[in-house]
């Protein structure tokens, strides 16, 4: 039975999967209010939705924010953009693991996070190894119902442009019939499909951690 009168709360909203996500929220008839929390204010605005703006390196001001059924993070960066490898840590790790942390306090019912492909805390890879190191972290934390989302190269129209996944995205489109079999997971993924899973599984009664490779994602 659906519950139509659950509450969300989203960060990352104006990346490609938050910005997708934002919108199935605000259609979803199971959601009454929408908080969004920013850095700089969105030109979005339903009535569902709540905007605050925000100073990420002092999230536990907002605790009560986080009073909420369901939390989606969908923060991410790259190291160009950060500036550093520190930064990029902060935004894809500490930051995270800080939200978790209050949405444990709150007692949220749902955390769904955005991985990716790859992620290994004992990855060599430096963007790897701190999505896997990510995941650890929030893993250790025994949430109520931790989903977490690895897909492949996320496919859709970036605010902000990058030829080299503009490129990627574009042959990985033209080749996609070769990833089949194992290599399946490994298939570029719209960004609107994980959006949807995010959704979609926040609906279920599923406590405990899991796991969705991209392949899975394309099949929710």
């Amino acid at each position: 039975m659906q519950n139509n009168s659950k509450t969300a709360l989203i960060l990352g909203s104006s990346g490609l999967v938050g910005s997708e996500l934002l919108q199935l929220l605000v259609k979803s008839d199971n959601y009454v209010q929408i908080h969004s929390l920013v850095r700089k204010p969105n030109e979005n605005h339903d009535n569902k939705v709540v905007e605050t703006v925000i100073d990420f390196d002092h999230l536990s001001q907002y605790k009560d924010l986080f009073n909420v059924d369901d939390v989606f993070c969908c923060l991410g960066t790259t190291i160009k953009k950060a500036g550093s490898q520190s930064e990029f840590k902060k935004v894809d790790v500490d930051y995270p693991f800080e939200i978790a942390k209050l949405a444990k306090m709150m007692n949220v019912q749902k955390f769904s996070v955005i991985s990716s492909i790859g992620a290994n805390p004992n990855s060599k890879i430096f963007y790897s190894r701190m999505k896997g190191l990510m995941e650890k972290q929030l893993t250790e934390l025994e949430l109520n119902s931790l989903n977490i989302f690895r897909p492949s190269l996320l496919l859709g129209d970036r605010k902000e442009y990058r030829f080299g996944e503009k490129f990627s995205g574009f042959m990985l489109k033209i080749l996609s019939f070769l990833f089949i079999g194992k290599l399946k997971k490994y298939r570029a993924i719209e960004a609107k499909t994980v959006a949807m899973a995010m959704l979609k599984n926040a609906q279920l009664a599923k406590n405990g951690v899991h796991i969705f490779s991209s392949e899975t994602i394309a099949k929710i």
